[in-house]
């Protein structure tokens, strides 16, 4: 069976744990990682061809955009217009659908797929909240994050001036709503609390409540688990006090890479366009024949 070629773009945490991802997949090869400095190659790399552009790597049946969600947009399109499919975990909720939009647009343009924000908020958690509102059709869904580390968030953050580096926790307070606790290490000459200010202002955090701290090293407080509640109390038909309730706790970006590689083997059984986790059959994310996984799963 000829394998997938499968490209990563960017190297940061969820980079890495695609890689691993990419390794574990029998039907996967990595066609190589786009680097913004393509000189710096780690010795777990030393295999893989490092290169500065998509553009100077052969044969790539699909391109997992591992970057900031911000910059995710500016390479989906650049991968389209070489006739790459594209994954990415794209996770500003509100600008989902103006982002499918053009996507959806620039793919049909060049006859291939991409499926955005494939991680697991939005992503997974999306196709849980579909099958759940599916079985009880009018009701509330809380989805409650945490606690944890927020990879958006505090990628966010790092991209103000003036942050050295910094780290974002999403503490769930119930019925969906969460406290945002920031914590920045500030480079030297840089006011913290223009700093701080600017990271209340920003649309990750501006509908949250937020609390910034200064800190001397962020690295001192790291731990990248994350989780989910998500709860739907509901009516199936005329049947009141439904109740479904999914749960998980993991390593953040461990399952964003894991899933994004799965989507990256979905993404090559749609037709061109550009669809969200909840528009791609379950099925298509499993490696393999369809027969089977019915056979084993249904």
């Amino acid at each position: 069976m000829k394998k997938i070629r499968a490209a990563v773009v960017g190297y940061g945490n969820i980079g890495r744990y695609t890689i691993e991802a990419l390794e574990a997949a029998s039907d996967f090869e990595i066609a190589g990682v786009v680097r913004r400095n393509a000189a710096d190659v780690p010795a777990e790399l030393a295999n893989y061809k490092v290169v500065s552009s998509l553009k100077d790597l052969e044969n790539v049946d699909v391109a997992i955009l591992a970057t900031p969600t911000r910059k995710v947009e500016e390479h989906a399109l650049e991968a389209l217009s070489l006739g790459i499919n594209t994954v990415d975990s794209f996770d500003i909720h509100t600008k989902i659908p103006a982002l499918r939009a053009t996507l959806s647009a620039a793919a049909q343009k060049a006859g291939k797929a991409c499926i955005i924000s494939a991680g697991w908020d939005p992503g997974t958690d999306s196709m849980v909240r579909a099958i759940v509102e599916a079985c009880a059709p009018k009701g509330i869904t809380y989805t409650n994050f945490g606690p944890g580390m927020s990879m958006g968030h505090s990628v966010a953050v790092k991209a103000i001036e003036g942050v050295e580096d910094a780290l974002s926790m999403t503490i769930p307070t119930g019925q969906g709503v969460h406290r945002r606790m920031v914590y920045v290490q500030v480079k030297p000459g840089f006011d913290f609390e223009k700093i701080a200010a600017a990271v209340k202002a920003d649309p990750y955090f501006a509908s949250d409540e937020t609390h910034v701290f200064e800190v001397e090293s962020v690295d001192a407080l790291k731990d990248m688990g994350h989780g989910v509640n998500l709860i739907r109390k509901g009516v199936s038909g005329k049947t009141q006090n439904q109740n479904f309730r999914f749960m998980m706790s993991i390593n953040n970006p461990a399952l964003t890479g894991q899933i994004l590689v799965s989507a990256a083997r979905a993404v090559l059984r749609q037709r061109p366009g550009c669809y969200t986790m909840i528009e791609i059959p379950p099925v298509d994310l499993l490696p393999g024949d369809r027969e089977n996984w019915v056979s084993h799963i249904v």
